[in-house]
């Protein structure tokens, strides 16, 4: 018999993570994440697998400075 071991990906925020703030990340990552599970890959850098509602929340202020300066450089 085979034994495994289970390396943790340092990269991702283990689930109880105290993050209390929404991010901005690509919908189809979204998707994909609630698909199959894999992690996503916030604006701001933060990389973690998805699992519950950003809802209500505010939203992260590194994702949303880099999300206005998006947004603001399409108008010009």
């Amino acid at each position: 018999m085979t034994s495994t071991q289970e390396i943790a990906d340092p990269r991702l925020k283990p689930p109880d993570d105290d993050d209390r703030v929404a991010h901005y990340v690509r919908k189809d990552d979204i998707v994909r994440a609630n698909v199959e599970g894999v992690p996503v890959r916030a604006l701001c850098g933060k990389t973690w697998i998805p699992n519950r509602d950003p809802k209500g929340l505010p939203v992260c202020p590194i994702c949303k400075r880099i999300m206005d300066n998006v947004r603001n450089r399409g108008s010009n």
